[in-house]
């Protein structure tokens, strides 16, 4: 294989294969990251065929870390965590002390030290945020008391694998004492953080709305991924600390701004292939024939994966007088593991605290806990309604839990674009007492409206995650107000966000109407026939006709136009 082209065939290999087989575990409704770490076994050194390079893979899986934690550091907010209050925290801590005393013990029946096996334990006890955001959203659960407490468990468990990131290799340091090691990281990480959090909050907001205030989309979405990128290898090179924790600091601070939709709408997508090619790189360490050797130590990772976790969970969310309809789900959708796991674990083979073998019990028992994962959580619901309900007949669906209060109770509608026409459409709703939310892409008119007060999202209306913020998923109505809106484009992607919403589109020529109408929009409002209309109605009135005369009129034009 020629040197010079390593790095195309290794990524024309690992993403068609990745391809492949994550549209084959889709299609039989297993998770993708299955299909993603299969793809990685196929194309490693331990399989015959195509083999990927090693190293390019691995700096292709450092670019993957590096945009996913930016893009946790994007969507992470205190308030998340402080709406689960004591349930998340102490749970989380508790799941993790659980399964780090579990692993302990079982590794070190393998040979281990206490020492690997705690590091190992806590790598295993961080559950996956994309497997758990996809269960919780395949079974309605994302918004509701359930989803709230796993995402808010799921923080803190990201917040602790940042700091076991950032301290292990310092306390670990060659010819350095444990206290001084650790004391001169979080020196350094305060530093990086005062860094990057006060100055940031001022310099990187003011640097993306100039380039912002450009127009060019391709600009902004560089900007985004130079201040990760940037950010990230500052971390590493001036303050000591990982470039995941730099990257994750700087998602933070973008996501505090108002560009945050836009960011993780148009710069992020480059983040899923490359943390696509992070599961096939890890996928490539894995030799199937290790199993025969091995198996003992990926069954004892599984029992800690599968039973000791949820177990913990449950128990904690008892003990915090949760119903077991939130306990059982929550225990069960994090009895998972997934990129993190593989973070902390390769992290512990190059820092030498354990070898090879973890890898291997770990893949195969990840793959069988990503696979079981939605199936088991789909059990566990029906059976935690059932116990409610027999404990507490008709009345087991009330659940008082975390529930916002007067959250949904005024009609939401999405208005897209604030020209002429989108300004008066918001002041018609907020009369009639409905709440709109405005995308609108000029960054000047969206901090004008912010200082009005009224809800608005920055960013493009033909990326799901900007609908999405704009809390599309729960509107009743999206409203395309100028027609320089691509309408058909965005209607097809706003009904794979919410299918029952009803579309409103404003076009310029009635001849694109049509198309319109068979893109899925509801109600076409065309320039050229309004216009029709009125002038119509005005001319007929003022000649004297009968009302019903006018009205017979502009109805029969309408049908005509339509």
């Amino acid at each position: 294989m020629p040197h010079d082209i390593n790095l195309i065939l290794t990524l024309a290999g690992g993403l068609s294969a990745a391809l492949v087989l994550g549209f084959i575990t889709q299609k039989l409704r297993l998770s993708p990251l299955v299909g993603y770490l299969l793809a990685g076994i196929i194309v490693g050194p331990h399989s015959p065929g195509f083999v990927a390079d090693a190293s390019t893979a691995a700096q292709c899986a450092e670019i993957g870390v590096i945009l996913l934690m930016f893009g946790v550091g994007l969507h992470f907010h205190l308030k998340d965590l402080l709406a689960v209050g004591a349930i998340a925290t102490g749970g989380a801590v508790a799941q993790i002390s659980l399964a780090t005393l579990a692993s302990m013990g079982l590794l070190h029946l393998f040979g281990f030290s206490f020492f690997s096996g705690a590091v190992y334990g806590m790598a295993i006890a961080v559950a996956s945020t994309v497997v758990l955001t996809r269960v919780l959203a395949d079974n309605h659960d994302l918004h509701n008391p359930t989803g709230h407490v796993a995402l808010g468990w799921l923080v803190v468990e990201d917040i602790f694998t940042i700091l076991l990131l950032v301290l292990l290799p310092s306390v670990l340091s060659p010819g350095g004492e444990f206290w001084s090691a650790l004391g001169m990281t979080l020196l350094k990480l305060a530093a990086l953080s005062a860094f990057t959090l006060v100055a940031g909050q001022k310099l990187i907001p003011l640097f993306l709305g100039y380039v912002a205030r450009t127009g060019t989309r391709d600009l902004f979405t560089l900007a985004v991924l130079a201040l990760a990128l940037g950010i990230a290898v500052a971390a590493a090179e001036f303050f000591g600390a990982s470039m995941a924790l730099g990257a994750f600091l700087a998602g933070m601070v973008v996501g505090q701004s108002e560009f945050s939709a836009r960011a993780a709408a148009e710069a992020l997508p480059l983040r899923d292939a490359f943390a696509v090619l992070f599961f096939v790189s890890v996928g490539m360490l894995f030799d199937p024939a290790s199993l025969a050797q091995d198996w003992p130590l990926m069954l004892a990772t599984l029992f800690v994966i599968m039973v000791v976790k949820p177990l913990g969970a449950l128990l904690m969310t008892s003990l915090f007088r949760r119903p077991v309809k939130l306990g059982l789900p929550v225990a069960v959708s994090l009895a998972q593991v997934g990129e993190f796991s593989f973070i902390l674990a390769g992290l512990g083979i190059s820092l030498g605290v354990f070898d090879q073998r973890v890898n291997n019990a770990l893949i195969p028992a990840a793959i069988i806990s990503i696979t079981l994962n939605p199936m088991l959580y789909r059990k566990a619901k029906e059976l935690a309604q059932r116990w409610e309900k027999r404990k507490h007949g008709d009345h087991a669906e009330h659940d008082a839990c975390l529930v916002v209060p007067g959250e949904g109770s005024r009609a939401r509608v999405v208005v897209v674009g604030y020209g002429p026409v989108g300004r008066s459409c918001c002041s018609i709703l907020q009369h009639s007492s409905i709440q709109p939310v405005v995308v609108e892409m000029n960054i000047d008119t969206v901090r004008q409206l912010r200082g009005e007060g009224l809800p608005v999202v920055h960013g493009d209306a033909m990326q799901a995650e900007v609908l999405r913020e704009a809390g599309l998923e729960k509107a009743e109505a999206l409203l395309l107000t100028s027609a320089s809106i691509p309408a058909g484009e965005v209607t097809h992607i706003a009904r794979a966000v919410n299918p029952h919403a009803r579309i409103l589109a404003h076009t310029a020529f009635v001849s694109g109407a049509k198309a319109l109408r068979d893109a899925g929009v509801d109600a076409v409002f065309s320039g050229e026939r309004e216009v029709a209309l009125a002038m119509a109605e005005y001319l007929l009135r003022s000649a004297g006709a009968p009302e019903a005369y006018v009205q017979s009129e502009l109805e029969r034009v309408r049908e005509k136009l339509d």
